[in-house]
């Protein structure tokens, strides 16, 4: 596996893989790097000729300080996990070299904006969308793979791609799961045992909600969510939301004719955990 670590040269390297017809399926990651990025990266080298894979700790991005800090950063044991998989090359450039200057641009993308991550993280798309279409620039690639764990992220870079016409494909892969349910994060390494053990009750609360679906409201069954998370003392819900799966604005009622997507954000302890289901 080769490792880059400069804009320049992973420009040159991509440059001469386009001409000579390779695909490129990239994954762009923050690192700490879990069993869900690297069957994003499987499916890439699957679908191309080879897979490159980002890890970038995006300060932009982050609304807390000290959750930027805390991110977990352990690159040695990634690139051993990489070199395990089907990874060509990865990507691991430093902020300097990605952001020579402090970011001015923001972005705007409407209604996405106005609920759930937008609404609680004001500013995280406009970083998310810079650094996204800096690593589309540089890397190239045929296709993009993004897992459906982050599905408002994946909304919104859809969006940046349709509307600045970036010529790839975007692939939204599966939730990959733990066995106990919960979703697969980075994030998952700060939780303390105990914790760990609550989280899964987020997931739990989404297989309710979507029990509930068949025969209830939507309020009730956002009252049945929140029911279910008050006795964790760990577990301090942010939102649950239902939402029509292709726009992601608030549905006040069921219907069995669209797609919905059930989406959670909770804090446990201190660290913030997402999830979602579509129904």
């Amino acid at each position: 596996m080769q490792i880059i670590t400069s804009l320049r040269d992973i420009k040159e390297q991509t440059e001469k893989l386009r001409s000579s017809g390779k695909t490129i399926g990239f994954v762009p990651t923050m690192g700490a790097l879990h069993q869900g990025h690297l069957t994003l990266l499987e499916t890439a080298a699957e679908q191309n000729d080879l897979s490159i894979c980002s890890i970038f700790v995006n300060p932009t991005q982050f609304n807390n300080a000290e959750d930027f800090k805390l991110y977990p950063r352990i690159l040695e044991n990634d690139i051993e996990a990489l070199k395990k998989s089907r990874c060509a090359m990865l990507f691991a450039p430093s902020v300097a070299d990605m952001y020579p200057e402090t970011l001015q641009l923001k972005f705007d993308f409407g209604e996405l904006e106005t609920v759930m991550e937008g609404k609680f993280r004001p500013g995280h798309f406009t970083g998310v969308a810079a650094i996204v279409s800096k690593l589309f620039h540089a890397v190239r690639p045929h296709k993009a793979y993004f897992g459906q764990k982050d599905l408002q992220q994946y909304a919104v870079i859809n969006r940046l791609v349709t509307d600045l016409s970036f010529d790839l494909e975007l692939v939204c892969h599966p939730i990959i799961r733990e066995a106990d349910g919960l979703a697969m994060s980075s994030r998952n390494r700060r939780l303390s045992e105990e914790q760990r053990e609550q989280a899964t009750q987020l997931y739990k609360a989404l297989q309710l909600a979507s029990g509930l679906s068949k025969a209830h409201t939507v309020a009730e069954v956002k009252e049945a969510v929140s029911k279910h998370l008050q006795p964790f003392a760990a577990i301090k819900l942010e939102y649950f939301e239902v939402a029509d799966v292709n726009s992601l604005q608030p549905l006040a009622e069921f219907d069995a004719s669209d797609r919905v997507a059930l989406c959670i954000a909770a804090y446990v302890g201190e660290v913030r955990l997402i999830d979602n289901v579509i129904i």
